[in-house]
């Protein structure tokens, strides 16, 4: 419409988090992802730029998202850096900031945090205690 194509996305879902289930620890994929779920940890796709995280309205991730395409429909408690595109559908709920080179925010999406434009796709640090200065020594 504007003279803009969306990056080439998978339509596969290569692994699939039912609504009933809940994973406790990180997630690392590759090709697409599809959360149903609950996820308490961060999820990280491996090196490419074709993976895709959809995360539906009935899901939740309380953690860090690393993906280079995402499309949120549902809760994130924690940042999310997508280095290609970002999707942000209307029942969206972000509890951290959005990190993303693009990003397509529908009405009634929420983010709690900041949105960071970034046209840099190398690899992002994830928090960590030490880097956020919690020691209490």
């Amino acid at each position: 419409m504007w003279g803009n194509k969306k990056p080439k996305q998978t339509a596969q879902i290569d692994s699939l988090i039912g609504q009933n289930t809940e994973v406790k620890g990180d997630v690392i994929f590759s090709g697409g992802l599809h959360v149903d779920g609950k996820v308490k940890g961060n999820v990280i796709s491996v090196e490419g730029e074709d993976s895709v995280l959809t995360l539906s309205e009935r899901g939740t991730i309380e953690g860090e998202v690393k993906v280079p395409n995402v499309v949120i429909n549902g809760t994130v408690i924690g940042d999310v850096h997508a280095m290609a595109h970002v999707e942000l559908a209307t029942q969206a709920k972000v509890h951290g900031s959005v990190y993303y080179n693009l990003i397509e925010m529908a009405m009634g999406a929420e983010v709690n945090g900041n949105l960071v434009h970034t046209t840099d796709k190398s690899v992002v640090k994830m928090k960590t205690k030490e880097s956020t200065g919690t020691d209490n020594t």
